[in-house]
């Protein structure tokens, strides 16, 4: 099979599925320029009225794909900067997440909303550097977060073709990563984890980006006799606790690892979960490795502190490792 980056992958599924579906259509700032890179050629290709530039206001954008959805077309929503999706908060929760209850069921607003690049990368400070998925976890909307590229390509694909709003997650770390996709479209369902690499003694429930890190801690432990089982929930609303719950049950233990602030983030809502449904398996206290409660800072070393390092999680695993 073929190997592709993941931002190829993102961009073949949208490719795919707007040759498959004329209504559906990609809006944003700059996406004909394609200054993130997910909808390069798009233009040339499906034309200007497919292919909208918008003006730099995310509220108005926002508000009108959801317009546009209501109307009977799919929009999909590409944002430069994960921050920018909170002056779009009123047209993403207080319309496209309700108008469907407030209609009485007798519409939809199936909305793609794209975040491309999301999360810090190398000292772009606080106002470029957040993942803020547990804010529309929160709110109830479909949110994934895909770290390889098949399941970018398969997820994007499940994510266009429905008929709710769905927030994506693309993480900067992993957009030049390359991995074996399908030339076929597919479709991955939502609320269906994925066990990254077998283990025996600890689970490491790990978010986007830090899937990867995860599997290389588990090969650094594996030297020590220490097997570790890495679950990727894909998606983290609707999130596959199915999965998570046998996991645990197996190994016994559990270490969370998420890129999102420590306080109400999303590492708390796994945490919980195994708290409430399967803590007659746990051998030793849950441990959540997160990102500190505070703004990622300018500076490169601050910076690397807030963030959640691969040694982070060796020093989380090693310690859970020697309880219960």
């Amino acid at each position: 099979m073929r190997e592709i980056r993941y931002l190829q992958a993102l961009r073949e599924a949208i490719s795919q599925e707007m040759t498959r579906d004329e209504s559906i259509f990609v809006m944003g700032e700059d996406v004909r320029h394609s200054l993130r890179g997910a909808t390069k050629d798009l233009v040339q290709r499906f034309g200007e009225q497919r292919v909208v530039d918008t003006p730099i206001s995310e509220a108005a954008f926002t508000g009108m794909a959801t317009g546009a959805a209501m109307a009977g077309l799919r929009p999909i929503v590409e944002y430069q900067i994960s921050a920018l999706i909170y002056v779009s908060f009123d047209q993403l929760i207080n319309q496209a997440q309700k108008l469907p209850y407030m209609m009485g069921g007798q519409g939809s607003v199936p909305v793609t909303y794209m975040v491309t690049g999301s999360g810090a990368r190398s000292g772009l400070a606080g106002q470029h550097s957040d993942h803020p998925y547990p804010f529309l976890v929160h709110a109830g909307m479909k949110t994934i977060v895909p770290s390889t590229p098949y399941d970018m390509k398969g997820l994007m694909i499940s994510a266009i073709r429905d008929n709710d709003p769905v927030m994506v997650f693309a993480p900067a770390k992993v957009l030049a990563m390359k991995g074996q996709v399908p030339e076929e479209a597919y479709a991955i369902p939502f609320g269906q984890a994925d066990i990254k690499r077998k283990g025996d003694h600890i689970t490491v429930a790990a978010v986007g980006h830090l899937v990867h890190d995860a599997l290389k801690a588990a090969n650094e432990l594996a030297l020590e006799g220490i097997s570790v089982e890495v679950f990727d929930p894909r998606t983290l609303l609707p999130f596959d606790k199915a999965t998570l719950l046998e996991s645990v049950a197996k190994t016994g233990r559990l270490v969370v690892f998420d890129d999102s602030n420590r306080t109400c983030g999303f590492a708390a809502e796994v945490a919980s979960i195994v708290a409430e449904e399967g803590f007659s398996a746990l051998k030793a206290p849950i441990k959540r490795v997160t990102r500190a409660d505070v703004p990622v800072p300018f500076n490169l070393g601050m910076e690397s502190f807030v963030i959640p390092t691969k040694e982070d999680l060796i020093r989380a695993i090693r310690q859970i490792a020697q309880e219960g």
